[in-house]
Order: C-alpha cells, then sequence, then structure tokens
C-alpha cells in the first residue's frame, strides 16, 4: 500500500511557498520593498514541519497525507500575521525592525517548536491508539480537574478579560481548559462503547423520533451540570458550549439516535436562558453573563459602547470586517491595531480587513477540510474507540473555530476562546497539535494494513482474528 508521504511534502512545500509569499506582500506594503530576509520565517516554519514530518514517516507511515500541511498552512500564516503586528508597532515607534525571534510572532515561533516537539512524543509514544483507552478513567478525573481549576483560584490568578480560564503566575500563564478537552474526549469515547448499547434502548416514540428511557439520562444531565458550572464559575460560554457539545455528539455518534442531539440543544440553551434570567434578577455569579448577552444583543447602543467591558471590542471586530469588504485591503495595508486583543480573541477580525471574505472564506475551507480528514479517519477506523475519539476530536476542532468566529460576528455572545493555530498563545497550540497528532495516529490505523490497525473493537475486550475471504478484509469474532 501507498503511504503517500511523497505527496505530504509536496503539500507541506506548497503551503510553506504561500507563507512565504504572505510575508513578501506584507513587508512590501509595510516598507514599500520586500527586504532580502522576507524568507527567513517561512524557512525556519519549513525546517519545524519538515522534523515532523520525518516522524511521521517513520511512526505513522500510513497517516492521512493532507492534515499536517493543512494544519501548517494555517499556523504560518497565524505566525505571518502576527510578525506583521510586530512590525506595525515597530514602525509606529521609530523601532528597529524585530529579529524574528522577538515580538509575539516570535514567540508564537518559539510555542511552534513546542507543540511539534509535543506532538512529535506522542506519535513516538503511542503507537497504538487502543492503548489511550487503558487510562480512559484517570484522564477523564485529569479532565474535570483542569477544567475546574481556574474556577477556584483567585480571580487575580485565573480571571483575563472577565472569563476565569487562566492559570497565571507572574508572566508565565497556561489554560487547562485546551488540555482538558483531549482527556475529556477519550474518557467519554471509553464510557460510550462500553454503555452505547444501553443508550441506543428507546422507551418511547414522538413525532418520528425514538427517545431513550428516563433514567438512561443520568450522564447527559452529569456533563450538562458541570457545563452550567463552568458557565457559572468560569464565566465563559464558549467553553460550556465546547464541553456539552462535545458529549453530546459523541454520543449521538456512538448511538446514532437523533433524540439525544434534541435533547442536549434543548437542555443546553434553556440553561443559558435561566443562567441569563438569574443574571438580569439576583446578578452574582451570573452577571457576568447577563451582561456579555447584553452586549451581544445591542452592541451599538451607547450604554454598551462606551461602558468597560462593553461593546467597543465587538464593534471594532465588525468594522475591520466591513472594511475588509471582498478582496481585503492586502496583507499589511489594514489597520488591525485599531481592533481589541487582535492577537488572540479577534484575530479573525484582524485578518478579514486585510484579505477580506473572499480570503477569510478560504480560510475557512482549510479548516473544514481539516475536520473532514478527521471525520473521514474516524469513519475508516476499525474499532469503536477509535471512530468515536477522531469524532470527537475533530468535531472539537470544527466546534472552537464556529465558537469564536460566531463571537466575532455577533452569531452568539463573545467567548474567550482562541481561534486553533492562528491565535497567539502557546496552551491552545500546544494542545490542538497534540489533538491533530492523535488523528495522525488514527488515520494511520485507517488507511494502513489491517495488521497495523489492530482488531480490538472494544477496549478491553477480546482481540478479534482477522481473516482473509476472496481477496476482501474480514474479522471472525471468536464466541
Amino acid at each position: 500500500m501507498k503511504t503517500q508521504r511523497n505527496a505530504e511534502l509536496g503539500l507541506l512545500a506548497f503551503a510553506m511557498a504561500l507563507v512565504a509569499a504572505y510575508g513578501a506582500i506584507v513587508e512590501a506594503n509595510q516598507f514599500d520593498k520586500i527586504t532580502p530576509t522576507f524568507w527567513v520565517p517561512a524557512a525556519l516554519l519549513s525546517v519545524l514541519f519538515l522534523g515532523l514530518h520525518v516522524v511521521v514517516r517513520y511512526t505513522a507511515p500510513y497517516a492521512d497525507p493532507v492534515l499536517i500541511p493543512a494544519v501548517a498552512l494555517v499556523n504560518g500564516l497565524g505566525v505571518g500575521f502576527l510578525r506583521r503586528l510586530d512590525l506595525a508597532r515597530s514602525i509606529a515607534n521609530n523601532e528597529p525592525e524585530p529579529g524574528f525571534f522577538a515580538g509575539t510572532g516570535g514567540r508564537q515561533l518559539a510555542w511552534t517548536l513546542a507543540a511539534l516537539i509535543l506532538a512529535s512524543v506522542l506519535l513516538l509514544v503511542v503507537r497504538d491508539h487502543k492503548v489511550v483507552s487503558r487510562y480512559a478513567y484517570t484522564l477523564g478525573l485529569v479532565g474535570i480537574v483542569l477544567v475546574m481549576i481556574p474556577a477556584v483560584l483567585p480571580s487575580s490568578l485565573s480571571e483575563i478579560n472577565g472569563a476565569k480560564l487562566w492559570i497565571r503566575v507572574g508572566s508565565f500563564s497556561i489554560q487547562p481548559g485546551e488540555f482538558a478537552k483531549l482527556a475529556l474526549v477519550s474518557f467519554f469515547a471509553y464510557y460510550l462503547v462500553r454503555k452505547r448499547e444501553v443508550l441506543s434502548l428507546a422507551s418511547r416514540r414522538f413525532l418520528g423520533i425514538d427517545f431513550p428511557r428516563g433514567r438512561d439520562l443520568g450522564p447527559v444531565v452529569t456533563v450538562w451540570l458541570l457545563s452550567l458550572l463552568v458557565l457559572v464559575f468560569e464565566k465563559d460560554l464558549g467553553t460550556a458550549l465546547l464541553y456539552f457539545g462535545l458529549f453530546v455528539v459523541t454520543l449521538y455518534v456512538a448511538t446514532e439516535r437523533a433524540s439525544w442531539l434534541i435533547i442536549g440543544l434543548l437542555l443546553f440553551f434553556g440553561g443559558v436562558y435561566l443562567a441569563y434570567l438569574l443574571g438580569a434578577s439576583v446578578g452574582g455569579p451570573f452577571a457576568n453573563f447577563y451582561d456579555r448577552a447584553e452586549v451581544w444583543l445591542e452592541p451599538f447602543a451607547t450604554e454598551n459602547y462606551d461602558r468597560v467591558g462593553g461593546s467597543y471590542q465587538l464593534v471594532q471586530g465588525l468594522l475591520a470586517l466591513g472594511t475588509g469588504g471582498l478582496f481585503g485591503s492586502g496583507p499589511g495595508s489594514g489597520s488591525p491595531g485599531f481592533v481589541p486583543e487582535v492577537r488572540t480573541d479577534f484575530i479573525f477580525a484582524g485578518m478579514g480587513e486585510e484579505i477580506g471574505l473572499f480570503g477569510l472564506s478560504a480560510l475557512l475551507v482549510i479548516y473544514l477540510l481539516i475536520v473532514e480528514r478527521g471525520l473521514r479517519a474516524g469513519l475508516a477506523v476499525r474499532d469503536s474507540f477509535g471512530k468515536l475519539v477522531a469524532g470527537g476530536l475533530a468535531f472539537t476542532l470544527g466546534l472552537q473555530v464556529f465558537v469564536i468566529l460566531g463571537g466575532i460576528t455577533g452569531l452568539i455572545p463573545l467567548t474567550g476562546q482562541t481561534t486553533p493555530f492562528l491565535s497567539a498563545g502557546g496552551s491552545s497550540l500546544m494542545a490542538n497539535w497534540l489533538l491533530i497528532a492523535m488523528l495522525l495516529r488514527i488515520s494511520n490505523a485507517a488507511r494502513g494494513p489491517a495488521a497495523s490497525g489492530g482488531g480490538v473493537d472494544r477496549p478491553g475486550g477480546p482481540k478479534k482474528a482477522p481473516t482473509q475471504l476472496h481477496g476482501a478484509m474480514t474479522e471472525v469474532i471468536k464466541p
């Protein structure tokens, strides 16, 4: 079977050529010339991604050849845009041009190196994704602890821009929730593989949909309550939506019952509406969510625009997107500095001003391609645990993009989520590269020979003996 690693290498070279071209256009618009060193950031990134490519070539030779180039392109454009902000700041302050390892762009380059090292270590250590199922309950406990740590810490150590999502010690900060989602996906997948027969049972049929038995609602109600606790104590709608949506969708994939999606949507929106009403009446821990909802409903109202923590950020982001129009002002020609938090939460708005609607649409297509490749790996892999892990990880990535883009465009209230692979920040970058490494491992099992994929359908269950009948791979399950 062909490994298609050479195709991956060619796509990676093309992606880095696009990153180099982006850097050249930025310098042409910033300095009215292209410096002889415009290619250095792209070359440094190429070396880093080439190292990961070599690791994949020897540890996961049958992995999907599109994942790394697609993610590398988004990561490279993120580094390029952050360096563009550094260049603009140095010009405005009459300072020398920052070095390649200085400023936000330089730090993002260093975080990329750390993230790729972590991804390589995961590929080297985890040679079979089913091994993760042995530690499912431990990972579930670790995930819950990581989620709740910021909630119990004092605001001075955990709160940024109204959301308690961080652990801050001096100048160092980390967002543990980014790593919690990886642990929780593994736990959810293991739990649902073992319980899917029970959760698939129906008690009654309503409007053509089979609904589960009442006593089987315990797991989804438990995760719903946990998500509400995140919403209340960490003051972040996006994180609550991410965790709850992840569990409900994984549950739907495991049972193939649409009724779980309906129940999940009703529970989530009911909980959000309840939090909004409580914030309006009693305030307290619900007040922050109520304020964000009011800002979202009336962003251009004077009382919301002028107050501290109001809609100024959202309005500036909308104006940036509107200024960009269809084609944008060109990389390096806009004014993204007017958008608050353009390096993190609002990087889509800053880039949208310069690459326009068409450019943002192309960027979203790349994200869609990454999610589709993850779902394809889940469909093709032979064991149920791998299917649920790949589907959950791919959905998590897609939902995170939706949450941040929905907040920027005013579709949903603003959240503290970062744009995967694009925004500045080490926690998000490292966690999402670990996510990609796990998808590479699962896709290697899905695309490779049957012997490399194993034959365990249920974690901890009996081994299935692969046989071959008339040239078609089959599995004989021994009673």
